[in-house]
């Protein structure tokens, strides 16, 4: 099957996620920078889940430029990768309410782990499907860092339980690993 239309409407899920993010937004009622402080601990949540999706989407494009084939397998992965992502809104929101609380961290860390989870799946079956493009098997086929991505999700997951913020933290340290994607990609795209 082509690409294109699993880029396409990737691409539209989460430009929409990205506005719907912006537009939960809380209303400031007063005209002093004191009255910013609602937004204290919903801003920094909203900023994390932001350059989460940013990072998604930035590796999403390049993983895509990579592969010629995708499967109907593929578009269930990525379509399952896209409902996760659409919660982030409503994760995110609750999560700048009570940024100190084990639930809504729980739920954030949970949430994570499960998009992860689906990414990978997506990839190994981006490489089952392109396995005659020796340069997909190589890059996409090292999943390493989706495994450490993975273990940190979990851990973050289980700190959430008994420290709150840990949880966040790890799984802000998580993306990290993800922030510039495989340079590997950007050389063969350049070829």
């Amino acid at each position: 099957m082509e690409k294109s239309r699993t880029e396409a409407f990737t691409d539209a899920v989460i430009a929409i996620v990205m506005t719907i993010l912006v537009l939960e937004f809380p209303h400031v009622h007063g005209s002093t920078f004191a009255d910013l402080v609602v937004l204290k601990d919903i801003f920094p949540a909203y900023v994390i889940s932001f350059i989460f999706l940013v990072i998604y989407w930035s590796n999403h494009h390049h993983i895509f430029q990579m592969v010629e084939k995708v499967s109907g397998q593929t578009l269930w992965w990525n379509n399952a990768f896209i409902f996760l992502i659409t919660l982030l809104p409503f994760t995110t929101n609750w999560l700048g309410d009570n940024i100190w609380a084990h639930d809504p961290e729980i739920l954030y860390a949970a949430l994570f782990l499960l998009a992860n989870l689906t990414w990978l799946f997506m990839i190994k079956n981006l490489v089952k499907v392109n396995t005659h493009n020796a340069c997909v098997t190589k890059i996409l086929g090292d999943y390493r860092k989706s495994y450490r991505t993975l273990l940190l999700n979990a851990l973050a997951l289980v700190a959430a339980f008994f420290i709150p913020i840990g949880g966040l933290i790890i799984n802000v340290l998580s993306f990290l690993l993800w922030i510039v994607p495989d340079k590997r990609i950007e050389k063969i795209k350049n070829k």
